[in-house]
């Protein structure tokens, strides 16, 4: 059985257009997968605290020096973690505030990025350890950024998940959306189409 991650970051929960996204995908992937077990982690119905020194202090302590409110915090961190190390593919809604991503997704990413954990230090330089996974981002944004210099989110995106080992990532982008009607509705008609595209091998593999 495959399990299928699905992370929502808009601030309007279920309600916004990268979420929207993430919800056909989802339903285009378990219509070809009917066996997939899906998962959802919604970054505004359940936001994760923004780290700061004492968070980050706990993940540097050693588990034997940690006291009760060090031990707290792990353990949310390490949920976390458990989620996405236990998820074959992750599906990624992912609006654009302010040219950078979510704060609340900056948040999760600070917590699932640990040392020793989900990814280590050699002497070749660094090695990610949640390998093995598929990744689709869908990218929704009110102007025009795909492959200009202000798309900061795809790069760091990339790069991030990279750094943890997940490397096989696709972008799908929805973009124009406050540029009026008709490009918000041509902009989703073509991201929907090629959410489909995506699920066309698995349609027919099944």
């Amino acid at each position: 059985m495959t399990t299928l991650l699905k992370i929502n970051s808009s601030l309007f929960a279920g309600n916004g257009q990268s979420s929207q996204l993430t919800d056909k995908f989802v339903a285009a992937w378990t219509k070809a997968n009917p066996q997939t077990e899906v998962r959802v982690r919604d970054l505004a119905a359940e936001p994760v605290p923004h780290l700061d020194g004492e968070r980050f202090g706990a993940f540097l302590t050693k588990p034997e020096d940690r006291n009760a409110e060090q031990q707290a915090i792990v353990d949310f961190s390490d949920a976390l973690i458990n989620e996405l190390r236990s998820a074959d593919v992750i599906v990624l809604g992912l609006p654009m505030y302010n040219f950078g991503i979510p704060s609340t997704l900056k948040a999760y990413f600070d917590h699932i990025a640990r040392a020793g954990v989900t990814f280590r230090y050699t002497e070749n330089g660094s090695v990610g350890l949640l390998t093995g996974k598929k990744v689709y981002v869908l990218a929704a944004r009110g102007g025009m950024y795909a492959g200009t210099a202000r798309d900061s989110q795809t790069s760091y995106v990339r790069d991030f998940l990279g750094f943890l080992g997940m490397t096989d990532v696709e972008f799908v982008y929805a973009e124009g959306l406050a540029m009026g009607e008709a490009p918000k509705q041509n902009a989703l008609a073509n991201a929907g189409a090629a959410i489909q595209q995506l699920a066309e091998p698995l349609r027919s593999a099944a």
